[in-house]
This record gives C-alpha cells, structure tokens and sequence, in this order.
C-alpha cells in the first residue's frame, strides 16, 4: 500500500437497525472464474465490489472471458480461454492467484502469476504441488510468487489429499479438472468452505461431497445465472459489534448461512450471544438467511477444530469478542493465519494489547484474557490487512475511540465500510 494512506478515527455507538453488507467474497471470486470456464453467457448480480475481486475480473478477461456489467448485473461470456500475453496481477489477492493456478493447469494454457508485495510474502507450494501431480508445470521463487504454470489439457483424474484442510488448495485442484477424462477425488478435508462444490453444481456439474471427501465428474460446465449473497465474513464485524456494546440490536439481512462457513455463529452462540437466524432459504445453491444480534454478556470458551476452519477469516473479529467476553478464550488450529495479507495471530494480539486486554500468542491461536478493554494511546497498525482495520473498527464500538493508520485497506474487500459503520451507530 502507498505510504500516504489515510489515518481513520472509528467512534463509540451502539449498532442499530437494519443492513445489507457486501456480497460475498469467496462467492464472487468462484463466480467468475467458473463463468469463464462455463458455455454461454453467465449473469451474477450482487457481485462483491472489492480490489481482490476486481484482480480475479481482470484476470479472467486477460484470459479470454468477455466481462460487461449492465444496471449491476456482471454478464460473463465463457468457454473459450487461452493463454495471457501479460502476466496476471493477483495484486492482494490470494484467492485470485491460488484458484487461477488451478484453472490454467488444467486448461493447457500457460500463464505467469504475480502480486503486491503481500502477497509475494505468501506460501503458494501447497497449490504448485498438486497441480505439478497432475501434470503441469509449476515454478515458483522459493515457493513464492511470481509463478509460472504451465497447463495440461483433459488430465487424467485422480485422487488427491489435502495435507490440510484448505478450500483454496481444493478448490484449485476442482478447477483443474474440470476438463478431466475421469473423476476426480479430494480426501482429507475438514469441513473447509465448500462455494466451488456447490458453484459447479449450480453450472450442471456432477459431484458430491460430505465434508471429508469430494467426488467430482467432470463433464462440460453450461453458464448460469446466479445471486450472490452478503458475505457472513463482512457480517461478523457487524455481528460481534452488536454483541459487545450494550444497548445494541442489529439485523443483518440476507447473509449467507453456509455451514462450511457458519462457526463464527456457532462460536459467538456458545460464548452467549444473543443471536437469532431467521428467513433462512436458499438461493441458487447457497443457504441465505437474516442474522438478528442483540447486546449480550459474552463468556470466554475455547474454540477449535472444525469450529476454527468453518471461522478461519472471523478469528480476527472473534478474538474482539473475547476481549470483550469474561473469561479467558482460547483459540487453536488457526496457524494459517500466520501467512494472510498479514500475520493475523500476531496483528490481533498486537491491536488487543494495545486496548489494554491480555494476550499470549500460541504457535497457532491466542489465549485471550476478556474484561475491560479501553482506547489505545497512538494509532493502531493495521499492517495494511483489511481484517485488523475491521476489527479494529468493531472494538471502538465499545472501548472508545480507535485510530487506524490506513483507512483505503478496507477496499480489498468492503469499499464503503466506513460509511455503512457509521449509519447504524447512535
């Protein structure tokens, strides 16, 4: 990020009312990059507005997808890609670079990957593996971007697993095989995200999965139309906000209620949230429903396992949660957070202390002492990732005035965070 950023001052208020947060994410990024993999002309309305996603739009149109919007609706043509004559810019952007790793491996294209310099910071080998398993050739600096790939066409199938749970890895692997001559099986998984399993199904394809294991059949993808819901991540700031400042009643409408995603409910549930899910329906695959939160008296409690790869992106915000909950919470198996756009474990621990709560910092968690959190004395880093500055913007709620040294941040994946904040604060 540029050096010149702008500090934000984030205010005490009680949260209020009705919102609508941005699409989801994860959906948008797998939206268009099965669109573009798809037959025909695919319409995605409510398509997440941030920078990761804009990289994985770019993206797909550098490797022959039509892309246009209309009245807000994305319309992508797909189904005839080939190889970039520019490298592709992930910028930030991990998903875009892990996922698209996949879709030209097994699309015997060839493309050059590279990002920001966060990004370049990150770990890509557990996506090169695979795909180098399959077929293609994938080189890396050191097992870091840039990257280079260069594809097979119809690969053979197979049975792969996943070392960790990881629905990047797995999903690069889906998008592999899309073109496979035979099925495709993914064991060792752990309950991680499943938006690409339901996505292919929603463009007709054939596959199965329970959590532990994928079973996938690939057969041509037929374009689809499809709306994304709001994403539960943005929902959670909002979420645990309300929980933790008294007076609060809050209604987040329209949020994705995907199990695969669902352990920050159950993780502020269990610390004794008042948190009520109501209209649940589904929509073109996916479960959507409204989340009611009032202010409550939160508890510490340990959250693990599954709990945390179903919460993996929440932690952060969770961890607010705890520092404002009686008791002490511990979080386990989130070591992956150590190599996000920042080192997370360490960026929340450092944001909490500040605010005066009592953090140890585990090999892959936190041990949190909850009670009394104040505003920091100085501006608070956010180390240029989106995630402490929402964070830090859910803890001012209630401990008083936080200032963040980089306000743009946000845009990675909620432009207009700040305002929508501001609207529903008294």
């Amino acid at each position: 990020m540029k050096h010149d950023t702008p500090h934000q001052t984030f205010q005490p208020g009680v949260l209020r009312g009705r919102v609508t947060v941005a699409g989801d994410k994860s959906i948008s990024h797998r939206a268009l990059m099965i669109a573009a993999l798809a037959r025909g002309r695919s319409e995605i309305r409510n398509l997440n507005r941030g920078a990761d996603v804009a990289a994985t739009r770019d993206a797909i149109v550098a490797l022959g997808a039509s892309v246009h919007e209309v009245d807000g609706v994305v319309y992508v043509s797909g189904g005839k890609l080939r190889s970039p004559e520019e490298t592709i810019d992930a910028r930030n952007s991990g998903t875009t670079v892990r996922l698209l790793m996949g879709l030209v491996a097994g699309s015997g294209l060839r493309a050059r990957f590279d990002g920001d310099a966060s990004l370049r910071r990150r770990p890509m080998e557990r996506i090169a593996a695979p795909l180098r398993a399959m077929g293609a050739q994938v080189t890396t600096i050191e097992g870091r971007l840039p990257a280079v790939v260069e594809g097979v066409l119809r690969p053979s199938g197979g049975t792969f697993n996943l070392p960790l749970p990881s629905a990047q890895v797995k999903s690069s692997i889906l998008l592999a095989h899309v073109s496979a001559t035979s099925a495709v099986r993914i064991t060792g998984d752990l309950y991680s995200r499943d938006h690409t399993e339901r996505m292919l199904r929603l463009f007709g394809a054939k596959i199965e999965w329970n959590g532990r294991e994928v079973t996938y059949h690939p057969s041509p993808l037929q374009a689809a139309t499809l709306t994304v819901p709001s994403d539960l991540s943005a929902a959670a700031f909002f979420l645990v906000g309300a929980a933790i400042t008294p007076g609060s009643d809050l209604v987040l409408e329209r949020v994705g209620y995907n199990p695969s995603r669902t352990g920050v409910i159950d993780a502020l549930k269990s610390m004794g949230a008042d948190l009520t899910i109501e209209n649940q329906q589904e929509i073109d695959g996916e479960p959507v429903a409204d989340l009611h939160i009032r202010s409550s008296k939160l508890h510490g409690v340990t959250i693990e396992g599954d709990q945390v790869v179903r919460a993996i992106d929440e932690v952060p915000v969770l961890a607010v949660a705890a520092a404002c909950a009686q008791g002490t919470t511990v979080i386990r198996g989130a070591g992956d957070l150590r190599a996000k756009e920042s080192d997370r474990l360490k960026t929340i621990a450092e944001l909490l202390t500040n605010c005066g709560i009592e953090v140890e910092e585990l090999p892959d968690g936190l041990r949190i002492e909850g009670g009394g959190a104040r505003s920091p004395q100085g501006v608070i880093a956010t180390h240029d990732d989106h995630r402490i500055a929402m964070a830090a913007a859910t803890l001012a709620a209630v401990a008083g005035p936080i200032e963040i040294d980089n306000a743009r941040v946000v845009d990675i994946s909620f432009p207009g965070f700040a305002a929508l904040w501001k609207s529903v604060q008294t």
